[in-house]
Protein backbone atom coordinates (compact mmCIF):
# COMPACT_ATOMS: atom_id res chain seq x y z
CA UNK A 1 0.00 0.00 0.00
CA UNK A 2 1.17 3.52 -0.80
CA UNK A 3 0.41 5.71 2.26
CA UNK A 4 -0.22 9.80 1.30
CA UNK A 5 0.12 11.92 4.47
CA UNK A 6 -3.31 13.91 5.24
CA UNK A 7 -1.93 17.09 3.89
CA UNK A 8 -0.82 15.64 0.73
CA UNK A 9 -2.84 16.38 -2.83
CA UNK A 10 -1.69 15.50 -6.16
CA UNK A 11 -3.96 16.35 -9.51
CA UNK A 12 -3.91 13.20 -11.28
CA UNK A 13 -3.51 10.01 -9.21
CA UNK A 14 -1.65 6.76 -10.78
CA UNK A 15 -1.84 3.59 -9.62
CA UNK A 16 0.06 0.18 -10.53
CA UNK A 17 -1.92 -2.68 -9.66
CA UNK A 18 -0.97 -5.76 -9.06
CA UNK A 19 -3.77 -7.37 -9.89
CA UNK A 20 -6.54 -6.58 -11.68
CA UNK A 21 -9.06 -6.47 -8.47
CA UNK A 22 -6.72 -4.09 -6.58
CA UNK A 23 -8.34 -1.04 -4.98
CA UNK A 24 -7.53 2.55 -5.05
CA UNK A 25 -8.60 5.10 -2.48
CA UNK A 26 -8.68 8.22 -3.40
CA UNK A 27 -9.85 11.43 -1.80
CA UNK A 28 -11.91 14.29 -3.57
CA UNK A 29 -12.09 17.25 -0.78
CA UNK A 30 -15.10 18.96 -3.04
CA UNK A 31 -17.51 20.75 -0.47
CA UNK A 32 -18.40 23.55 -3.46
CA UNK A 33 -22.03 22.12 -3.68
CA UNK A 34 -23.13 21.81 -0.01
CA UNK A 35 -26.12 23.99 0.95
CA UNK A 36 -25.40 23.43 4.56
CA UNK A 37 -22.28 25.03 4.96
CA UNK A 38 -18.42 24.11 4.46
CA UNK A 39 -16.64 21.72 5.85
CA UNK A 40 -16.62 17.96 4.21
CA UNK A 41 -13.75 19.25 2.44
CA UNK A 42 -11.87 18.74 5.24
CA UNK A 43 -12.73 14.95 5.53
CA UNK A 44 -10.52 13.11 3.40
CA UNK A 45 -7.47 14.16 5.87
CA UNK A 46 -9.30 13.44 8.58
CA UNK A 47 -10.63 10.29 7.91
CA UNK A 48 -6.81 9.08 7.24
CA UNK A 49 -5.96 10.29 10.26
CA UNK A 50 -8.27 8.00 12.28
CA UNK A 51 -7.12 5.26 9.90
CA UNK A 52 -3.84 5.27 10.41
CA UNK A 53 -3.47 7.18 13.67
CA UNK A 54 -3.72 3.86 16.12
CA UNK A 55 -2.31 0.97 16.72
CA UNK A 56 -4.65 -2.18 14.85
CA UNK A 57 -6.48 0.61 13.09
CA UNK A 58 -6.27 -1.22 10.11
CA UNK A 59 -7.70 -4.38 11.30
CA UNK A 60 -11.12 -5.34 9.54
CA UNK A 61 -13.56 -6.99 11.25
CA UNK A 62 -12.75 -10.53 9.32
CA UNK A 63 -9.35 -10.36 10.64
CA UNK A 64 -8.13 -9.05 7.37
CA UNK A 65 -4.92 -6.47 8.06
CA UNK A 66 -4.89 -3.69 5.71
CA UNK A 67 -1.81 -2.58 6.32
CA UNK A 68 0.72 -3.45 3.54
CA UNK A 69 -1.74 -5.73 1.62
CA UNK A 70 -0.87 -5.18 -2.02
CA UNK A 71 -4.56 -5.73 -3.14
CA UNK A 72 -5.11 -1.96 -2.21
CA UNK A 73 -3.66 1.36 -2.27
CA UNK A 74 -4.20 4.88 -1.04
CA UNK A 75 -3.35 7.35 -4.18
CA UNK A 76 -3.58 10.34 -2.27
CA UNK A 77 -6.46 13.64 -2.87
CA UNK A 78 -7.36 14.89 -6.20
CA UNK A 79 -6.42 18.62 -6.84
CA UNK A 80 -9.83 19.74 -7.97
CA UNK A 81 -11.06 23.53 -8.07
CA UNK A 82 -13.99 25.01 -6.32
CA UNK A 83 -16.30 25.32 -8.75
CA UNK A 84 -18.74 23.20 -10.77
CA UNK A 85 -15.32 22.57 -13.30
CA UNK A 86 -14.50 20.01 -10.54
CA UNK A 87 -16.96 17.74 -11.80
CA UNK A 88 -15.02 17.33 -15.26
CA UNK A 89 -11.66 16.95 -13.52
CA UNK A 90 -12.87 14.43 -11.07
CA UNK A 91 -14.57 12.14 -14.06
CA UNK A 92 -11.24 12.00 -15.83
CA UNK A 93 -9.36 11.44 -12.99
CA UNK A 94 -11.46 8.03 -11.77
CA UNK A 95 -11.67 7.26 -15.30
CA UNK A 96 -8.17 6.90 -15.11
CA UNK A 97 -7.91 4.58 -12.62
CA UNK A 98 -10.30 2.46 -13.65
CA UNK A 99 -8.75 2.26 -17.16
CA UNK A 100 -6.02 0.67 -14.86
CA UNK A 101 -8.12 -1.85 -13.71
CA UNK A 102 -9.06 -0.92 -10.41
CA UNK A 103 -12.13 -0.98 -8.21
CA UNK A 104 -12.71 2.61 -6.42
CA UNK A 105 -12.60 3.85 -2.82
CA UNK A 106 -13.54 8.00 -3.45
CA UNK A 107 -13.50 9.72 0.15
CA UNK A 108 -15.50 13.15 -0.22
CA UNK A 109 -16.47 15.45 0.43
CA UNK A 110 -20.30 16.32 -0.49
CA UNK A 111 -22.48 14.26 -2.07
CA UNK A 112 -22.37 15.96 -5.04
CA UNK A 113 -19.28 14.17 -5.96
CA UNK A 114 -21.23 11.19 -6.35
CA UNK A 115 -22.74 12.71 -10.15
CA UNK A 116 -18.94 13.09 -11.52
CA UNK A 117 -18.04 9.53 -9.46
CA UNK A 118 -21.02 7.49 -11.33
CA UNK A 119 -19.95 8.86 -14.57
CA UNK A 120 -16.89 7.64 -14.69
CA UNK A 121 -17.95 4.36 -13.95
CA UNK A 122 -20.61 4.14 -16.34
CA UNK A 123 -18.49 5.08 -19.14
CA UNK A 124 -16.93 1.74 -18.20
CA UNK A 125 -19.75 -0.40 -16.82
CA UNK A 126 -22.48 0.93 -18.38
CA UNK A 127 -25.55 1.57 -16.15
CA UNK A 128 -24.93 0.89 -12.62
CA UNK A 129 -26.78 -1.15 -9.98
CA UNK A 130 -26.91 1.89 -6.73
CA UNK A 131 -26.88 1.14 -3.57
CA UNK A 132 -27.61 4.62 -1.87
CA UNK A 133 -27.45 4.31 2.32
CA UNK A 134 -28.22 8.49 3.36
CA UNK A 135 -31.18 10.16 5.36
CA UNK A 136 -32.17 12.15 1.97
CA UNK A 137 -33.21 10.39 -1.20
CA UNK A 138 -31.02 13.52 -2.94
CA UNK A 139 -33.53 13.41 -5.85
CA UNK A 140 -33.94 17.37 -5.86
CA UNK A 141 -34.82 18.53 -9.22
CA UNK A 142 -33.23 21.73 -8.16
CA UNK A 143 -32.25 23.81 -4.71
CA UNK A 144 -32.29 26.95 -4.73
CA UNK A 145 -31.72 27.39 -8.35
CA UNK A 146 -29.15 24.83 -8.54
CA UNK A 147 -29.15 21.37 -10.27
CA UNK A 148 -26.19 20.23 -9.10
CA UNK A 149 -26.63 20.69 -5.26
CA UNK A 150 -25.46 17.73 -3.26
CA UNK A 151 -29.66 17.46 -3.12
CA UNK A 152 -29.52 17.07 -6.85
CA UNK A 153 -26.93 14.23 -7.46
CA UNK A 154 -28.97 11.33 -7.83
CA UNK A 155 -31.71 13.00 -10.03
CA UNK A 156 -28.93 13.64 -12.39
CA UNK A 157 -27.63 10.34 -12.34
CA UNK A 158 -30.83 8.46 -12.82
CA UNK A 159 -31.73 11.63 -16.09
CA UNK A 160 -28.74 11.14 -17.96
CA UNK A 161 -29.39 7.27 -17.55
CA UNK A 162 -25.96 6.52 -15.67
CA UNK A 163 -27.98 4.16 -13.30
CA UNK A 164 -30.40 1.22 -14.43
CA UNK A 165 -31.50 0.91 -10.87
CA UNK A 166 -31.21 2.84 -7.44
CA UNK A 167 -31.81 1.62 -4.05
CA UNK A 168 -32.55 3.93 -1.43
CA UNK A 169 -31.60 2.87 2.61
CA UNK A 170 -32.21 4.69 5.50
CA UNK A 171 -34.42 7.93 3.73
CA UNK A 172 -36.14 9.30 6.57
CA UNK A 173 -37.03 12.86 4.91
CA UNK A 174 -39.10 13.12 2.34
CA UNK A 175 -41.37 16.11 0.94
CA UNK A 176 -44.43 15.90 -2.13
CA UNK A 177 -41.93 16.65 -4.94
CA UNK A 178 -39.17 13.60 -3.86
CA UNK A 179 -42.25 10.99 -3.42
CA UNK A 180 -42.65 12.66 -7.22
CA UNK A 181 -38.90 11.99 -8.07
CA UNK A 182 -39.11 8.17 -6.80
CA UNK A 183 -41.77 7.55 -9.38
CA UNK A 184 -40.82 9.34 -12.28
CA UNK A 185 -37.53 7.40 -11.82
CA UNK A 186 -39.12 3.86 -10.30
CA UNK A 187 -36.28 3.97 -7.39
CA UNK A 188 -36.66 1.09 -4.87
CA UNK A 189 -36.79 2.96 -1.12
CA UNK A 190 -36.46 0.33 1.50
CA UNK A 191 -38.68 0.57 4.51
CA UNK A 192 -37.45 1.33 8.60
CA UNK A 193 -39.04 -2.11 9.50
CA UNK A 194 -36.20 -3.46 6.49
CA UNK A 195 -33.52 -1.67 7.20
CA UNK A 196 -31.95 -4.73 9.08
CA UNK A 197 -32.75 -7.03 6.47
CA UNK A 198 -30.03 -6.78 3.01
CA UNK A 199 -29.67 -10.37 2.63
CA UNK A 200 -33.09 -9.88 0.84
CA UNK A 201 -31.51 -8.24 -2.17
CA UNK A 202 -30.06 -9.71 -5.29
CA UNK A 203 -28.19 -7.39 -7.79
CA UNK A 204 -27.38 -8.43 -11.48
CA UNK A 205 -24.63 -6.80 -13.23
CA UNK A 206 -21.83 -4.04 -11.31
CA UNK A 207 -22.90 -2.79 -8.32
CA UNK A 208 -21.74 0.98 -7.24
CA UNK A 209 -22.27 1.82 -3.19
CA UNK A 210 -22.81 5.69 -1.94
CA UNK A 211 -22.50 6.06 1.55
CA UNK A 212 -23.50 9.05 3.01
CA UNK A 213 -22.58 9.39 6.48
CA UNK A 214 -25.56 11.05 7.70
CA UNK A 215 -27.30 7.38 7.30
CA UNK A 216 -26.45 7.10 10.85
CA UNK A 217 -28.63 8.02 13.50
CA UNK A 218 -26.88 11.42 15.05
CA UNK A 219 -26.18 9.29 18.32
CA UNK A 220 -23.44 6.81 16.63
CA UNK A 221 -22.26 9.99 14.26
CA UNK A 222 -22.81 13.86 14.50
CA UNK A 223 -19.97 15.18 13.01
CA UNK A 224 -22.87 15.80 9.69
CA UNK A 225 -23.74 18.88 8.61
CA UNK A 226 -27.33 18.02 7.97
CA UNK A 227 -28.38 15.33 10.73
CA UNK A 228 -31.36 13.26 10.92
CA UNK A 229 -32.86 11.70 13.87
CA UNK A 230 -33.80 8.19 13.64
CA UNK A 231 -31.35 6.96 11.83
CA UNK A 232 -29.31 3.37 11.44
CA UNK A 233 -26.70 2.04 14.05
CA UNK A 234 -23.37 1.58 12.82
CA UNK A 235 -23.77 -1.87 13.19
CA UNK A 236 -26.61 -2.05 10.47
CA UNK A 237 -24.52 0.05 8.03
CA UNK A 238 -21.74 -2.39 8.66
CA UNK A 239 -24.42 -5.09 7.49
CA UNK A 240 -25.25 -3.22 4.28
CA UNK A 241 -21.91 -3.38 3.36
CA UNK A 242 -20.70 -6.56 4.57
CA UNK A 243 -22.96 -8.41 3.44
CA UNK A 244 -23.72 -7.16 -0.43
CA UNK A 245 -24.51 -9.87 -2.43
CA UNK A 246 -23.07 -8.61 -6.23
CA UNK A 247 -20.33 -7.49 -8.66
CA UNK A 248 -19.58 -4.57 -6.14
CA UNK A 249 -16.95 -2.14 -8.55
CA UNK A 250 -16.90 1.32 -6.59
CA UNK A 251 -18.18 3.22 -3.61
CA UNK A 252 -17.93 6.42 -1.87
CA UNK A 253 -18.16 7.70 1.62
CA UNK A 254 -19.40 11.47 1.91
CA UNK A 255 -20.70 14.05 3.91
CA UNK A 256 -18.46 13.52 7.05
CA UNK A 257 -18.00 17.34 8.43
CA UNK A 258 -14.88 17.52 10.61
CA UNK A 259 -15.95 21.13 11.69
CA UNK A 260 -18.88 19.28 13.10
CA UNK A 261 -16.94 16.42 15.14
CA UNK A 262 -14.68 18.36 17.88
CA UNK A 263 -14.29 15.35 19.71
CA UNK A 264 -13.69 12.86 16.55
CA UNK A 265 -15.98 9.93 17.61
CA UNK A 266 -17.36 10.64 13.80
CA UNK A 267 -14.05 9.96 12.32
CA UNK A 268 -13.27 7.51 13.87
CA UNK A 269 -16.82 5.76 12.77
CA UNK A 270 -15.74 7.01 8.62
CA UNK A 271 -12.72 5.34 8.98
CA UNK A 272 -14.32 1.81 10.44
CA UNK A 273 -16.91 2.26 7.38
CA UNK A 274 -13.76 3.47 5.01
CA UNK A 275 -11.94 -0.33 6.06
CA UNK A 276 -15.03 -2.79 5.58
CA UNK A 277 -15.61 -0.70 2.45
CA UNK A 278 -11.81 -1.24 1.07
CA UNK A 279 -12.31 -5.21 2.22
CA UNK A 280 -15.91 -5.51 0.64
CA UNK A 281 -14.68 -3.84 -2.87
CA UNK A 282 -11.30 -6.48 -2.69
CA UNK A 283 -13.58 -9.38 -2.23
Amino acid sequence: MVRQEASETQAGPTLEPTRPQSVAMVGVPFDGQASYGRGPALAPRRIRQALYGGRNRMYTEAGVNLDGDPRWRDVGDLAVPDSLEAFDEITQAVECLLAQGCRVLSLGGDHSITYPLVRAFSHRYGPLQILQLDAHPDLRDQLDGNRYSHACQFARIMEEGLASRLVQVGIRFTTPDLIQQWQRFGVEVVSVSEWSCPLGFTWEGPVYMSVDIDVLDPAFAPGVSVPEPGGLTTRQALDWIQQLRGDLVGADLVEYNPGCDPAGHTAVVAAKLCKELVARLMA
